[in-house]
């Protein structure tokens, strides 16, 4: 992924208008290809939702042209209207496009396993022997250079998604209130999408307004139903299972039920419920203290994978301070796994359900203009984000006003962390003018910032 070539992309929009891209590859990669792919976006999905919904733009649109540009922005629009991880479901969804249900589960699965193995072991590591200086040194600079990702994300996004004035206003007033007002994020994306169907119709290429061909209702209903109930029974079936063996009051089915109803109720990503999920689990539970919670959320900012993995640290910590029947490290891997694997099942299984509407919403032009008036939105939450994680990545304090509708967050400026900006100006380098891959901006950022940390200097 090194090298000019993998930068093709950046030089203008691709025509997605025309119904292909000549730069496509000829066909689908083989199932192996896929799980070597996703794998490897796993184990690099550093920043959050943004960072990774670049690095998979990247690979996946830019680098392996299996997706065109229309199609990934109108699943990563479908999948921001869903509860859960919008970048986990997105993978899930290109996954279900190049191989169907064994590629949706082999690359929303990928998409998760590498983070959630590193912070598997890295909420053991913190449960027997406390804060790991040596770890927050390694991802100091990682932080940095993943905020160079986040702003190429943006310039990416923006140069594909605003084509026209109405989407230009559209990104921009998405920015204003999710930036400058404590709004709702799904209220934006209502709000977007009816402007995109007043505005935007007509302005999307002659490939939106292709006419769907019937629909198959009983064998679609029947499919609904089959995949509705599988996923149900593989979500609920091992919270049954512990229910059954320990008892409904156990931690491991107390766990498993709060952390499902949380997986239903995170539209707008992990900061929506973050607020919420660290109440409950330290007030109303008492799984862990208002500290340890931070530690926590930051090891999940700092490691790859979505930040909702905060979860798997919390489960871990529940289990192990309440181990009976077991020992502490026992249930402490039994309460990991079993939140782990109710907070991404729901994830994977609106996909499944859902991803067969994509393709079709987007040959309807009402419909494919509001899409293209969230993706519009979607230019602003980018925009937003870059800035909220340079604001917490370039300097050690930021500020909050809150006022009625206002809610600001603002860097204090005298607590500008000069070596995280040197690492993420390092890193910006190297990735617009050097044209280095994601893993190795990322890498030399780490090992810079892992020796500044260790040295004193930051």
């Amino acid at each position: 992924m090194t090298g000019a070539s993998n930068r093709t992309g950046g030089a203008g929009p691709l025509d997605s208008g025309s119904g292909a891209d000549p730069r496509r590859s000829a066909g689908p990669p083989s199932f192996g290809e896929l799980v070597a792919t996703f794998a490897r976006i796993g184990c690099l999905s550093f920043g959050g939702p943004a960072g990774q919904i670049a690095l998979m733009h990247r690979i996946v649109v830019d680098e392996k042209r299996w997706l065109d540009e229309k199609r990934y922005l109108d699943a990563l629009n479908f999948c921001m209207l869903l509860p859960g991880p919008e970048a986990q479901q997105l993978a899930t969804f290109c996954g279900w496009h190049l191989h169907r249900t064994a590629g949706a589960l082999a690359a929303g699965l990928l998409f998760v396993l590498p983070g959630a193995l590193l912070m598997l072991a890295l909420a053991w590591a913190y449960a027997a022997f406390g804060r790991l200086a040596a770890v927050e040194a390694l991802f100091y600079g990682v932080k940095a250079g993943v905020l160079a990702i986040v702003v190429e994300a943006l310039i990416r996004v923006g140069r594909r998604a605003l084509k026209a004035p109405p989407a230009w206003a559209i990104a921009a007033a998405a920015f204003a209130v999710l930036f400058l007002t404590a709004i709702p994020y799904p209220a934006v994306v209502v709000a977007a999408g009816l402007a995109g169907a007043a505005f935007l119709r007509g302005r999307q290429g002659p490939a939106t307004r292709i006419e769907p061909g019937p629909i198959d209702w009983a064998r679609a209903v029947s499919r609904t139903i089959l995949v509705a109930a599988i996923g149900a029974l593989a979500w609920g079936g091992p919270i049954l299972l512990a229910g059954l063996a320990l008892g409904p009051d156990h931690v491991l089915v107390v766990v498993a039920g709060f952390f499902s109803k949380l997986a239903v109720v995170t539209f707008g990503g992990a900061y929506a419920v973050l607020a919420y999920m660290a109440d409950a689990a330290v007030t109303t539970h008492g799984w862990l203290t208002a500290g340890e919670m931070l530690d926590g959320l930051g090891l999940a900012e700092t490691t790859p994978g979505p930040l909702i993995l905060v979860t798997q640290f919390v489960g871990f910590l529940a289990g192990w301070r309440h181990p009976a029947p077991f020992d502490a490290v026992s249930m402490g891997l039994l309460a990991a796994a079993m939140t782990t694997w109710v907070t991404f099942t729901p994830s994977i299984l609106w996909i499944l359900l859902g991803a067969p509407l994509v393709e079709r919403i987007g040959r309807v032009p009402a419909l494919s203009a509001a899409l293209a008036g969230i993706t519009a939105a979607v230019v602003g939450v980018i925009l937003k984000l870059s800035l909220w994680f340079a604001f917490h990545i370039l300097f050690r304090e930021v500020t909050q006003i809150r006022h009625g509708w206002l809610a600001l967050d603002l860097p204090v400026p005298l607590s500008l962390d000069p070596v995280a900006a040197v690492l993420a100006l390092v890193a910006a380098y190297v990735l617009f003018r050097r044209h280095w891959s994601v893993a190795g901006t990322v890498g030399l950022a780490a090992a810079l910032g892992f020796a500044a940390r260790m040295s004193g200097l930051a």
